[in-house]
């Protein structure tokens, strides 16, 4: 990866000191990337200068996203970076003798930098963090983790919050959202701390357990054991006895191509003609070949998931077709560019490739409480949900070091200019 790094680099700094320039481009909602290449001109035959492996990763690109144009001194394109997942990218390179296009898939390289700061409060956590750092994003993940852990309502004007966080950044921009470790907020002497699970979560301390109060007002008739509620939308297993060969990953070395490329799903092993079911309700979508995937079926469910069932040996439903959770909708087998039967199980959610198995196999929550019922007089119940806070006592250790120190906090510019330096990470 350091050395693909380095070759774009060096390729950057020729161009951009014979007058090139970078540009940021935003993704177009539903544009194909052969429209793309129509719209700015690109002589470029897909089919023929790209691997059929690489030809599914052209519709991964999402609406939206930021990619970069290098432009030479007559305003042609030269080189095209377009993410697809968060550390893989599409590079379009123009050769300098032929003056063709050449498509690769590569790792994005970024920086990933530790930021802390304290935020004086005058309003609230959210609009301050704004004010103070220009970096709304940071501020909305500032919402998220004190939601619950602390009353904003009631903070008094001169208060402080001080916290530590992390930042990806690509050629001086953030890039992705910033993960904020932990907080402190220091109220009319008092300081509470707050610690984030690794969804960015908020927790008033660093056990492993979290209790929160549920209030009513209801008179006391009866006391009875009911289940705590679990998840409204459970996922099946797409096969019986899986056995997992191959992880989710956005950055795998594939078996047969010998080049890193991302693997936006989980491999399950198993015989050839097993029976594939679908992993909860839902609507087929698509039903037939995608190229390296062989023969896929495609189904929509609530909750803006889709799940993929890929290299099938015989298809058992068609397109249109509504099909029940657990229902067999094909078999096993190794269509398409496969090593041997298996299936290639992926999922999105709202068009993003996800983890299948953060939502797969999630058995309901039988657990009990005893629960008394109340009209017209205030109760009180005690709750607990289990909680892992990592790094939770390393994170305090560094936010009470960074707040014995005089640090000035990092003010982030609203980024309405692209300001390129050599060292940029691409």
């Amino acid at each position: 990866m350091r050395s693909v790094k380095s070759m774009i680099i060096w390729g950057l700094m020729c161009t951009l000191l014979s007058g090139a320039k970078l540009t940021v481009n935003t993704w177009e909602r539903g544009e194909l990337f052969s429209q793309y290449l129509e719209r700015k001109e690109i002589s470029f035959n897909i089919h023929s200068a790209i691997d059929e492996e690489d030809v599914k990763y052209l519709s991964e690109i999402q609406a939206g996203e930021v990619f970069y144009e290098l432009r030479d001194s007559e305003d042609e394109i030269e080189q095209v970076l377009i993410p697809i997942g968060e550390e893989m990218q599409i590079h379009l390179a123009k050769d300098k003798i032929s003056h063709k296009f050449v498509f690769d898939i590569i790792p994005i390289a970024y920086k990933e930098k530790e930021y802390s700061a304290t935020v004086v409060i005058h309003s609230n956590p959210h609009s301050d963090i704004k004010k103070t750092l220009h970096y709304p994003a940071l501020a909305d993940k500032m919402s998220q983790l004190l939601k619950g852990v602390i009353n904003t309502r009631r903070l008094h004007r001169g208060d402080t919050l001080s916290f530590i966080y992390k930042q990806k950044t690509r050629m001086g921009r953030p890039y992705y959202m910033p993960y904020i470790k932990v907080a402190m907020l220091k109220s009319r002497g008092k300081e509470s701390f707050v610690y984030a699970d690794e969804d960015g979560y908020g927790y008033s301390n660093d056990t492993t357990s979290q209790a929160y109060i549920v209030k009513g007002k209801e008179k006391i008739t009866y006391t009875r054991r009911v289940k705590v509620k679990g998840k409204k939308y459970r996922f099946g297993m797409p096969l019986r006895h899986a056995r997992i060969t191959s992880s989710f990953s956005y950055r795998r070395y594939h078996p047969i191509l010998k080049r890193y490329r991302p693997h936006h799903g989980t491999d399950f092993g198993a015989r050839r003609g097993t029976p594939l079911l679908a992993v909860n309700a839902g609507r087929v979508i698509f039903s037939g070949r995608m190229g390296g995937y062989g023969k896929v079926v495609k189904i929509k469910h609530k909750g803006g998931y889709v799940s993929l069932y890929a290299h099938q040996s015989r298809i058992r439903v068609k397109r249109g077709q509504l099909v029940k959770k657990g229902q067999i909708i094909g078999h096993v087998g190794s269509t398409g560019r496969s090593t041997g039967p298996h299936l290639h199980f992926g999922m999105t959610k709202n068009g993003r490739w996800i983890n299948p198995m953060k939502v797969l196999h999630k058995k309901s929550d039988t657990r009990t409480i005893l629960k008394t019922f109340t009209k017209y007089k205030e109760t009180t119940t005690t709750k607990y949900k289990t909680v892992v806070i990592k790094d939770a006592k390393k994170n305090k250790e560094a936010l009470l070091a960074y707040l014995k120190g005089k640090n000035e906090p990092f003010i982030w510019d609203r980024f309405k200019k692209l300001e390129v330096r050599i060292d940029d990470d691409l």
